[in-house]
């Protein structure tokens, strides 16, 4: 099984965000990487509380924790830094 850098964890989960809003399998596909391990990482992420994609699912349909995640992250973030994390995050 191959070893994924933080980083290069963290580069794979963002093109599942927007502005790509790529599936886990066409990241896959195109990166090399197996869909298990993307959606493995994807899991963990969102039970730390990031705001993560679950597969191009509108922001409706976050849960509670992750918009809270999602309120506190933005809360002490400056006009232009928050259009720019709200424009990341789908927002």
């Amino acid at each position: 099984m191959p070893y994924y850098s933080p980083e290069r964890k963290a580069a794979l989960l963002k093109m599942l965000l927007p502005p790509l809003n790529l599936s886990i399998a066409e990241v896959s596909r195109h990166e090399g990487v197996s869909e298990m391990s993307l959606s493995n990482w994807r899991k963990q992420l969102s039970a730390e509380g990031s705001a993560v994609s679950e597969n191009k699912q509108s922001t409706e349909n976050w849960s509670a924790e992750t918009k809270f995640a999602v309120v506190l992250k933005a809360a002490g973030l400056s006009e232009i830094d928050l259009s720019e994390y709200c424009r990341r995050k789908g927002l």
